[in-house]
């Protein structure tokens, strides 16, 4: 019986390691972007179409039930004007990266540190960006023909980590600098999920604009939509040609062609915009 109660005082603090890990690592894969894009698409009136992507699989029900969703419109009579938000603190580098065709968009991800923001002294380091054509938040109602998601991350505590993101939108007119870089490599995937190597690539080229952003706290975007993101969508509209766009839609699945989330209830959020004060 001795014997016995050895093994199990031997046995049980491993045990309770391993269910800490594993607890952690379950949380932590809840926070991510869905990868298999066959679970879901974005066709109205599709039984795996938005209006039922919290009904697909139990760990999606936020999509449905949750009271801080994105995308949102940022319009101009919710928004409150905080100068002391501060600018938007950028510390990119250039680091290694793929362009992969997720099916359902295409994704720029850096393999090592490509940098991060600060926000409110916390760092967020730069992951992965990619496209939603045509975008997802709106302005006074008016949708735009593109928006580009920079997701970070911060570091994790006890297994779990905090997501920001940094929208851009953009309207048709001149090509993006960016999406000119990398279309031969999406010419060359249209229509086949691959991952492909583009060398080192800096963040830095990836122009936000202007140094006014709107800031709120929403969801990812697509399942499982979690919570607790902190949004900064940049309030100068930049360019991107038809051709580009063209490019990005044809790249992904059919059902993928318009990827954007339809806009989701405010539900008494307040929504941030930071505008610098003029010099006198």
């Amino acid at each position: 019986m001795k014997h016995q109660n050895g093994l199990i005082s031997l046995f049980l603090p491993n045990l309770l390691i391993l269910v800490t890990i594993l607890l952690h690592s379950t949380i932590w894969i809840r926070a991510q972007e869905v990868e298999n894009e066959r679970e879901f698409d974005y066709i109205k009136g599709s039984e795996k179409g938005p209006s039922h992507w919290g009904e697909l699989k139990k760990e999606w029900e936020k999509c449905k039930s949750g009271r801080m969703q994105s995308p949102i419109d940022l319009s101009s009579h919710r928004v409150r004007v905080v100068p002391k938000l501060g600018e938007l603190k950028k510390y990119y580098k250039p680091q290694n990266a793929t362009v992969k065709n997720r099916g359902h968009d295409i994704e720029l991800k850096w393999k090592e540190d490509a940098g991060s923001i600060n926000i409110n002294g916390t760092e967020f380091f730069l992951h992965q960006c990619h496209w939603h054509s045509p975008s997802e938040h709106t302005i006074n109602g008016r949708r735009y023909d593109l928006e580009l998601h920079m997701v970070h991350e911060s570091p994790k505590i006890k297994g779990k980590s905090k997501t920001a993101v940094v929208g851009v939108l953009y309207k048709i007119g001149g090509p993006d600098p960016v999406l000119n870089k990398l279309s031969k490599y999406i010419k060359s995937m249209v229509d086949e999920e691959t991952e492909k190597s583009i060398g080192v690539f800096d963040p830095s080229e990836i122009k936000l604009g202007g140094k006014k952003y709107y800031r709120y706290m929403g969801s990812l975007t697509v399942p499982p939509c979690t919570e607790g993101v902190i949004w900064t969508i940049n309030k100068k509209i930049r360019s991107v040609s038809r051709a580009q766009i063209k490019l990005l839609r044809e790249a992904v699945h059919d059902h993928a062609e318009r990827n954007a989330r339809p806009i989701q209830s405010l539900n008494r959020r307040g929504i941030q915009l930071y505008g610098p004060k003029r010099k006198e």
